[in-house]
């Protein structure tokens, strides 16, 4: 899923955007993410995606690929960004065949 076929219209591209840049909904997504989901009108196929982290998922769907690492970092830390981070992990195991 390259940048081509980003779907810049898909609700989770608004959502993961703004979330990434207002911490009041950055704590709300933490605390109620069904809540912040239906806010923003996710499809059912969004929320699982995102409920589920399935980066390849949200990729199909077209999340814009610069997000799919937020979303790794949204779910599980990495705010030094390095290679061993939890998020790093979580984006090179959903994302990368083996042997990349």
């Amino acid at each position: 899923m390259g940048i081509l076929q980003t779907d810049k219209t898909l609700p989770v591209n608004r959502l993961i955007f703004d979330v990434r840049r207002d911490s009041a909904l950055l704590q709300r997504f933490h605390a109620d993410l069904g809540g912040v989901m239906a806010d923003y009108g996710l499809s059912v196929a969004e929320q699982a995606a995102l409920r589920a982290v399935d980066l390849k998922a949200l990729a199909a769907l077209g999340v814009h690929p610069y997000f799919l690492p937020q979303v790794a970092r949204l779910f599980k830390g990495g705010g030094y960004n390095h290679n061993d981070s939890a998020a790093a992990q979580l984006y090179a195991s959903k994302m990368l065949a083996p042997g990349d």
